[in-house]
Parts: structure tokens; C-alpha cells; sequence
């Protein structure tokens, strides 16, 4: 699928359109159109369709109105982009969560999970230039406030939660394109493992490989599948936050 970027239209229509700055139309007829409305259209169509669907012309198609007539709202796709990720950043719930760091920052990826799930088109944009709207404020600070006052520095606060967000889009993006394959082929992961295990046994050389072998036979017997996606997540993030509480852990002892 083809990469978008978020943070490459105009930084200073973008930003007026992220805060609603941006002077509405004021000549002509009454507008027949709003930014929510033309956001929520092009969240369909992204949500339904992928993010390579989502064009200026697609989305007007979907509000039954002229392309023209969209730019008298958005500058362009890059723009109307940047709203998109800044509105559906906006659908985190934020809960406060009892507990320590550890149980805040293990809010955090549940949460950025769901919302990748839900909205998987999320995964093909590069966000490494962030669109500065009030929604992806909003999440940073909640993220920040998981490890503040825990020893960490705040160029270490700020790593970790990127290294917690890049964990989840990671493990989110394979777990998603599992799903996909069993969509594209028709068959369940337990239905290719059964069909794949006798032929393996009967033409594979197992006895050159006896850890694949009795590794990969163990974890296919425990899941039916040669992956799963949630014990990956789980592992994973559990492993992840073992290795903040150490760097808490030294910080706490300088």
C-alpha cells in the first residue's frame, strides 16, 4: 500500500484548518458544506476503502458535491490528511487508570491499539512530522503523563512514549495484515497449518533443524497457527515495560 505523510501540506493553512482558524467562505451561496462534515466523509472513505481511496474528488463524490467546491473548505489532501489523524486522535478515551507508571503506560498502548484497530488506514501514514492540532496535543500530553515525576529526563520521557507508540504500530500492523491474509486467501491460519504440516513432515529434512522443529511445532500445537497476534502484543509490551522499569529502576538509585 502506498505510504502517505502527514505534516507535508502548507504548515500555515494547515495549522489555521487543525484549530479552526481558517476564514469560512463568504461570498457566493450559503455554504452547502462544513470541515466536520467534509473530515467525517473522508474518514469513511478511508475507514471503508483505504487511505489510497481517499482523494479530494473521491470525497466529494461521497457528499454528493463538485471537487471544486471542497477546496473552498480545504486547501488540499494534504491538509484535510492532517485533520483526519488529528480527529480520529481525538476517539482515544484517555481513561485514568489506577496504579503506577507501569499501569498508565500499559493504558497508553491498549489504547493506541484500538484505535489502530479501528481505523487501519492509520497504519500507512508516516507521522513522523506530526499535524500540531489540538487532539495530537491532547494525546502527547496524556501520554507524557503516564512516566512524568518517575526519574526520567524529559528527552527520556519522550522516548519512551515513542518507543511504546512505535511497539504498537509495529505489533498492530502485523496483526492487522494477518487478518487481511485470511481474507485474501479464503482460509483460516489453523486451516493453512493443517494443511501445510503433513507435506512439511513428509518432504522437510526436520532433523537438520531441531530447534525450528520442536519450537515451531510447540507454538503451532499452542495456537493452531504459527503466529498469534494478541500473545505477540502481550509478550511484547510486557517485555517492553520490564525494560523501562529498569532504566526507572537505575534512575531511582543514582
Amino acid at each position: 500500500m502506498t505510504q502517505e505523510y502527514s505534516g507535508s501540506g502548507d504548515p500555515a493553512k494547515s495549522l489555521e484548518l487543525l484549530w479552526r482558524k481558517r476564514p469560512q467562505p463568504t461570498r457566493g451561496p450559503k455554504p452547502a458544506l462544513t470541515v466536520e462534515g467534509i473530515v467525517e466523509a473522508a474518514l469513511r472513505v478511508a475507514d471503508t476503502e483505504g487511505i489510497t481511496a481517499m482523494s479530494m474528488r473521491r470525497v466529494a463524490d461521497e457528499l454528493g458535491s463538485g471537487a471544486m467546491t471542497l477546496y473552498r473548505y480545504v486547501p488540499g489532501k494534504a491538509e484535510l490528511l492532517d485533520v483526519m489523524l488529528d480527529t480520529v486522535y481525538g476517539e482515544l478515551p484517555k481513561r485514568v487508570v489506577p496504579g503506577d507508571w507501569r499501569a498508565k503506560l500499559d493504558e497508553v498502548a491498549r489504547e493506541n491499539r484500538e484505535l489502530y484497530l479501528k481505523h487501519p488506514w492509520m497504519l500507512h501514514v508516516a507521522v513522523s512530522r506530526p499535524p500540531l492540532g489540538p487532539q495530537v496535543m491532547a494525546k502527547y500530553e496524556y501520554e507524557l503523563a503516564a512516566v512524568e515525576g518517575i526519574g526520567l529526563t524529559d528527552v527520556e520521557m519522550d522516548a519512551t512514549v515513542t518507543l511504546v507508540n512505535g511497539y504498537v504500530h509495529g505489533a498492530v500492523r502485523a496483526a492487522v495484515e494477518a487478518r487481511q491474509v485470511i481474507q485474501h486467501s479464503g482460509m483460516t491460519d489453523k486451516q493453512w497449518w493443517l494443511a501445510h504440516v503433513p507435506h512439511l513432515d513428509r518432504i522437510a529434512d526436520i532433523d537438520s533443524f531441531p530447534l525450528s522443529t520442536r519450537v515451531g511445532t510447540t507454538v503451532g500445537q499452542e495456537f493452531d497457527a504459527p503466529y498469534d497476534s494478541d500473545h505477540a502484543f502481550e509478550y511484547g509490551l510486557g517485555r517492553l515495560l520490564d525494560g523501562v522499569a529498569a532504566l526507572v529502576k537505575d534512575r531511582a538509585e543514582i
